[in-house]
């Protein structure tokens, strides 16, 4: 969901009248609300589209192994460092895996695209105005110290992770606050209603263990090499910083024999190695220093396991078909620096990238040209805007190009060969109306008389070579373009604070879009540190479409109005749109288990693998 800082402590509302008349008709409002509230049926699941697949009462999903051996361990990679054991703060750099020690109010299934079902809440509860949403707690649930999981804890988890966690800003905008209504009970009420997905939002919440952060001294927004206290099936073990870090399965673990648990969790330790890059990363794996790899890379995939582990059978590769939304990566403009700021240029940009020549010639054919932010699924616009979309778009026609109302959109195409003339042909055109001309070899602004110089912030060093022809090409355009290789560190610390020209970046997107939207794409999150609007989209359009899907009615409106969203992303060419794989391609030694048909939604990696033994 998607899958987010302002200190805003709201809690119980309470108000003050003057006189009796006042005070009976809110002690009215009172009781009217909670009559109201207790007419909610209690939920053992739900879902965003249609009914939830499992019933109450059901013994475990079907996609898991309940059987499966608790045994082993499991080893996976990581590339660069890591200085910090919290992942809920900008600062420092955050060790991988940290999500295993932690559950949540309610967990997801892998079959089913937006679906999830009680954990820490045996069941949740929101009127049909989606105005509130109210959670009931095992009441065996336990943190790893035996202490019981109660409504006080979800209360500090959420003031917490909203007032320090960007990501949340976003996702709780909508939350006004929250009523304790017993040890095992909790309802937050929301400012607005209608928001179909609030309630699911609220579900994901991390649970935290209030009691742990307010003892000894412990400061939540600090970083910290400390194991904290979690509240999952597992605990921080060993650290070396920078090096790995494993996690060890807690035996007395309250929910290991919850339905939605069983045939999970299954390795007793997992590991996770740190590499410096991704090559010396997938020679370390060829050798047995760890256990399963999923590869982005085409060039390795192809001819880059070759090896006599791979030769015997010991290690398998395999291609996984995946069900979800393909995720939209590009080489990203920073608009907040002005030679971006015209679409224009922005889409000459695109015209240079010459994809069938890199697919044919880097990659092996292996990939798809992108097409829309949320590819391979119903939700991508497609052709020209029509029905419902139309009619939502209609609204703001004055603010959009009016080839968005008569052309589809499509990603510039190339023969193939390297010779992209034509392209280039269209691309000076554009550069030249917004006000660009070549003078003494540079792309230079006619007014301005700045040069278009561009340098593109990179952590992987593998992407050079894919660059490399994309810089030779904007070179005939008159533009200089170059790559600068940091750190896991520095790019991170630079990419919260916009501080680059272009990145390659990607936004994950799921099959029931909402208020995450608002951090990819709002203005208000363009200004705030730490947001994922690294494009630094101000668009009053855009903000109201955002706000169309946020409180579609219907799963119709929702599609439609994500489809205008897409359509109006693509036509102001914020991004050079990449490619992805249709298939997930994984390799693992063959001690590793795993479902025979593994679910729709994901690899379940390794929540639901497990280890064959000896």
């Amino acid at each position: 969901m998607g899958m987010m800082h302002p200190n805003l402590h709201r809690s119980v509302h309470a108000f003050a009248f003057a006189g009796a008349a006042a005070f009976a008709f809110l002690v009215f409002l009172s009781v009217a609300a909670s009559s109201a509230h207790a007419q909610d049926a209690w939920k053992h699941g739900d879902s965003l589209i249609g009914t939830p697949k499992y019933e109450e009462g059901f013994e475990h999903f079907d996609y898991v192994n309940p059987d499966a051996p608790k045994t082993g361990s499991v080893t996976f990679s990581a590339v660069g460092s890591f200085d910090s054991l919290n992942p809920f703060i900008l600062k420092g750099n955050p060790a991988a895996g940290l999500g295993f020690i932690y559950d949540t109010l309610m967990t997801s299934a892998y079959d089913e695209p937006s679906s999830q079902y009680g954990l820490i809440a045996e069941a949740m509860s929101f009127p049909s105005d989606y105005s509130s949403v109210s959670f009931r707690l095992r009441e065996d649930a336990r943190f790893p110290d035996g202490e019981s999981i109660q409504a006080e804890d979800i209360a500090w988890s959420f003031d917490t992770l909203r007032d320090n966690v960007p990501l949340y800003h976003d996702y709780y905008a909508d939350v006004e606050g929250y009523e304790i209504l017993s040890p095992q009970e909790i309802r937050f009420n929301f400012s607005q209603e209608n928001n179909r997905e609030l309630p699911y939002i609220m579900g994901q919440l991390v649970v935290l263990p209030k009691h742990y952060w307010e003892s000894d001294g412990r400061v939540f927004d600090q970083t910290s090499l400390d194991p904290p206290m979690g509240s999952g099936a597992y605990r921080v073990g060993e650290v070396q910083p920078g090096r790995f870090i494993t996690y060890e399965r807690i035996d007395d673990y309250w929910g290991k024999d919850l339905p939605v648990n069983r045939g999970k969790n299954n390795f007793k330790t997992i590991r996770i190695e740190y590499f410096l890059d991704r090559e010396v990363a997938l020679q370390a794996f060829l050798s047995g220093t760890y256990d399963w790899r999923i590869e982005n890379t085409a060039k390795s995939w192809a001819t880059g396991y070759e090896s006599p582990a791979l030769e015997n059978g010991d290690i398998i590769k395999r291609k996984f078909s995946q069900g979800n939304v393909a995720r939209m990566q590009g080489f990203v403009f920073n608009t907040r620096r002005g030679k971006f700021s015209d679409p224009r240029v922005r889409h000459a940009f695109d015209l240079a990238f010459d994809f069938e020549w890199t697919n044919r010639t880097l990659f092996y054919g292996q990939y798809e040209r992108l097409h829309s932010y949320f590819d391979n699924s119903e939700l991508a616009s497609r052709g020209i805007p029509e029905g419902l979309e139309l009619e939502i778009l209609e609204r703001f026609r004055e603010d959009l190009p009016e080839q968005l109302f008569t052309t589809p959109y499509e990603t510039p195409v190339t023969d193939g060969s390297g010779n992209i003339r034509n392209n280039l042909r269209k691309a000076r055109a554009l550069l030249s109306d917004a006000g660009w001309e070549i003078k003494d070899g540079s792309l230079t602004h006619t007014q301005s008389g700045e040069i278009m110089e561009v340098e593109i912030l990179l952590i992987q060093p593998n992407f050079e070579r894919i660059l490399l022809p994309y810089k030779k090409n904007l070179e005939r355009l008159g533009i200089s373009l170059s790559l600068r290789i940091v750190d896991s560190s520095q790019y991170l610390n630079r990419r919260q604070a916009f501080d680059f020209d272009m990145i390659v970046s990607g936004f994950a997107q799921s099959l029931s879009p909402g208020n995450e939207q608002r951090d990819f794409w709002s203005s208000e999150a363009a200004d705030r540190e730490g947001s994922r609007n690294f494009i630094g989209i101000k668009n009053p359009t855009v903000d109201a479409l955002v706000e169309e899907i946020i409180f579609a009615k219907d799963r119709e409106h929702l599609v439609a109005a994500t489809r205008a969203l897409d359509r109006t992303l693509l036509w102001q060419h914020y991004i050079v749109p990449n490619w992805h794989s249709p298939k997930e391609r994984v390799a693992y030694w063959k001690h590793l288990g795993h479902p025979e048909q593994l679910p729709a939604f994901s690899l379940g990696f390794p929540n639901i693998w497990w280890h064959r033994g000896e």
